[in-house]
């Protein structure tokens, strides 16, 4: 897949921007603050809808206007795309294909990307929500219709927690509360879902990290993934949750969930709150046979992190119909010496379209210069 034409109109620091693309490597060069960066934010959103910077997508509409909009021409085996989405302040937010109108949410079946950026050490050295938010976006790129599955998770969640509070206050105990049943049901069911898509996208993903993580830095530090599930863990244990090397059957999962759910009952009346499930769940990054978070040095958490998106992007190109995703790297090469910037140019060699952004034009290698956009104050100038 690739990106022929980009158009921004109050998106960011753009009043508007149009952007032509080539295949291959593309390079958006710039001091900081000037919006290299705005650029292949606006397309990662039309392929996860969300940032990699913000939370909120009022932050992505320039100031003092009430929308902004994102409009990408795509390209595949010759046949042309227009995708666009129009962010806004006050309404919901709208989305067409080819000028006619479908659900926001259907966007990533038209556009898949793979974005690294500084912030993605997080994956390494966060919390684990933002591992399972990797996971999850990962799944619906792969499959758009996990989008309404963890929505619906959610909601249930939410809808759950909300009971096992009011049950608290009222001072319910034990089994006291039949209508907690209804709502585990599709908590089970829904949840089974989500652990068994996570589990298994870990076990096609702990190959192809491994393999990525040699190719960025250049020594095996033994790089792999464990899956932590909170179904099979107490919930008050001290020790970390064990992790599980194989993917569990969708019918032990739910067994598992629903034992799970009677052992933690008395709790989550005391408590209020939900405690096992994929909300809860992790996935553990190791490297020499320890933990990455805690072990890994700076220099290691980001061949780890570099290693995860180029594994993502490998996965979604063994199984993509519409071509390679587009990869992005966002400010990356400023921080590997010259031996990992080198080894990164030739890992991404292979894709059909790359887009690169860098502060300093030395600081990338000169095979992927061939397309250079300088960028000045929201302008582009060359």
């Amino acid at each position: 897949m690739l990106v022929r034409h980009l158009s921004l109109v109050d998106f960011r620091n753009y009043e508007t921007a149009n952007i032509a693309l080539s295949p291959g490597p593309n390079l958006f060069v710039g001091s900081n603050g000037q919006g290299k960066t705005n650029l292949v934010e606006s397309l990662g959103y039309l392929s996860t809808l969300s940032s990699h910077r913000v939370s909120t997508e009022h932050a992505m509409i320039r100031q003092g206007m009430g929308s902004a909009i994102i409009r990408a021409r795509l390209e595949h085996d010759g046949r042309e795309r227009l995708v666009e989405v129009q962010l806004n302040r006050g309404a919901a937010n709208r989305a067409q294909v080819n000028r006619s109108p479908i659900k926001v949410r259907e966007l990533p079946r038209y556009f898949s990307s793979v974005l690294f950026a500084p912030e993605d050490l997080v994956l390494v050295r966060g919390d684990p929500s933002s591992r399972r938010r990797f996971l999850d976006e990962l799944l619906v790129l792969r499959s758009p219709r996990m989008s309404g599955v963890t929505a619906d998770y959610d909601r249930v969640l939410k809808q759950r927690n909300t009971l096992l509070k009011s049950a608290r206050a009222a001072g319910i105990k034990g089994g006291g509360l039949s209508t907690l049943e209804v709502w585990d049901d599709r908590l089970v069911a829904l949840g089974s879902e989500i652990i068994a898509a996570r589990t298994a996208l870990v076990d096609e993903l702990r190959p192809e990290v491994a393999s990525a993580y040699i190719s960025v830095a250049g020594e095996d530090h033994r790089a792999t993934l464990a899956t932590q599930l909170s179904i099979v863990s107490d919930p008050d244990a001290t020790e970390p949750l064990s992790p599980a090397e194989t993917a569990p059957s969708p019918a032990d999962i739910a067994e598992a969930f629903r034992t799970a759910l009677a052992r933690v009952r008395r709790s989550e009346l005391d408590r209020g709150v939900t405690l096992v499930g994929p909300h809860r769940d992790d996935v553990v990054f190791g490297l020499n046979g320890m933990a990455a978070k805690g072990y890994a040095s700076h220099g290691e958490s980001w061949s780890f992190a570099l290693a995860i998106k180029l594994a993502s992007a490998q996965v979604l190109r063994r199984e993509s119909t519409s071509g390679d995703p587009v990869l992005i790297l966002d400010d990356v090469f400023a921080e590997l010496d010259q031996s990992r910037r080198a080894r990164l140019s030739l890992a991404v060699a292979g894709f059909e379209q790359v887009l690169v952004t860098a502060a300093v034009f030395d600081d990338v290698p000169e095979e992927m210069t061939r397309t250079t956009v300088r960028i000045v104050q929201g302008k582009i100038v060359e």
